[in-house]
């Protein structure tokens, strides 16, 4: 598994479908710069179908993002 720490960039609401933006955490304090040694760049872009679920994300926050390997 791989753990990586995403901020939420922006949020976009759509009548179908809403995107989420997701860029790497930076700075801000010990476990951030952490992350951002061995995840320097990127972005995560989410196409979510249910508003509730958009909504959940809040702009500026973080996030843990877990990769693990799938059968």
């Amino acid at each position: 598994m791989v753990r990586s720490k995403f901020k939420c960039d922006s949020i976009t609401l759509g009548s179908d479908v809403s995107s989420v933006s997701l860029v790497p955490v930076t700075s801000g304090c010990a476990e951030n710069d952490a992350f951002y040694k061995y995840t320097p760049g990127g972005n995560i872009n989410l196409g979510v179908l249910l508003a509730d679920t958009a909504n959940s994300f809040k702009p500026g926050k973080s996030y843990y993002v877990d990769f693990t390997e799938a059968d």
